[in-house]
């Protein structure tokens, strides 16, 4: 907690954007962030009352966060740091949709067609061109299933400029569909991905602690000399699915191992802005 007085001067010195900065220990900033009504009750109600002042960690909030966006969460495919992948045996120009579920931890949740096509976006992170043992994801000569679609294999890194590696070439299984496999390919990697031709472009706002001090009240010296310098990342080049563009200011979603997010009142028409809410599990 800190005084109102510490608060004023954040914004007053610009070095947040308001009061309902999402960075900011508010109500209004944290409901902008994603936190919902309900789990705000839970954990005051786990808190309980005291007479004199305690200290509560964050992470027992973010706990109740994460257990109601689990259960009310839409799921999503976003691609935050994008390679291309094209699968060379996949005719050009040809898109199909493939059925994924909404939330299965939701009660009758339905299920929505992703579009999917010759050109992919996966992440970065879920290619490597000289894997380390026991690496499930892709890499030359690996395979890995995307997410609700084909079981893929790598057969090249496609490389232009320095030699990095900008994209790869690989070939699809059209056997092997989810939900209708009869490959009898076995793989220990699932990955997510969008459709390149299909995609819609956002921005991701990485939210986190304001302080790296938990006790803001303990210290002695200038109380800015403990901001976050990490408390806000801006990630522009990220690719969504475009059931996405449906979202409305508030909404709330599970990317895919990415963590919950929800579209902040930024957004337009051209132009989607989520807030991460919380990460996927507590990383402190």
């Amino acid at each position: 907690m800190m005084s109102k007085r510490k608060l004023l001067q954040l914004v007053n010195e610009n070095l947040v954007n308001g009061w309902d900065d999402p960075r900011m220990p508010t109500l209004s900033a944290v409901r902008r962030r994603g936190y919902t009504a309900e789990s705000l009750r839970e954990f005051c109600d786990k808190i309980g009352v005291a007479k004199r002042d305690n200290l509560i960690d964050i992470s027992l909030l973010e706990f109740c966060v994460r257990e109601h966006l689990n259960k009310i969460s839409d799921r999503r495919m976003v691609v935050f740091d994008p390679l291309k992948v094209v699968i060379t045996n996949y005719e050009e120009g040809k898109s199909e949709l493939m059925p994924t579920e909404n939330n299965t931890e939701g009660v009758n949740a339905g299920v929505r067609n992703m579009p999917f096509s010759r050109e992919l976006w996966i992440e970065k992170d879920d290619f490597m061109e000289v894997p380390p043992k026991k690496y499930f994801r892709l890499a030359p000569g690996q395979m890995v299933r995307l997410k609700s679609g084909f079981i893929i294999k790598c057969d090249e890194a496609i490389k232009r400029q320095h030699r990095q590696c900008d994209g790869t070439s690989l070939h699809v299984f059209p056997e092997s569909r989810s939900g209708s496999d009869t490959s009898g390919l076995h793989v220990k990697g699932v990955i997510h991905w969008v459709s390149a031709a299909h995609a819609v472009p956002a921005e991701i706002r990485l939210y986190d602690r304001l302080f790296v001090t938990e006790d803001m009240n303990a210290i002695e010296d200038d109380f800015k000399n403990h901001l976050n310098p990490n408390s806000l990342q801006v990630l522009k080049k990220v690719y969504a699915e475009p059931e996405l563009k449906n979202a409305k200011p508030g909404d709330h979603y599970q990317f895919l191992r990415m963590g919950y997010f929800c579209l902040d009142s930024d957004s337009s028409g051209d132009k989607l802005v989520f807030n991460r809410t919380v990460t996927l599990r507590d990383s402190k």
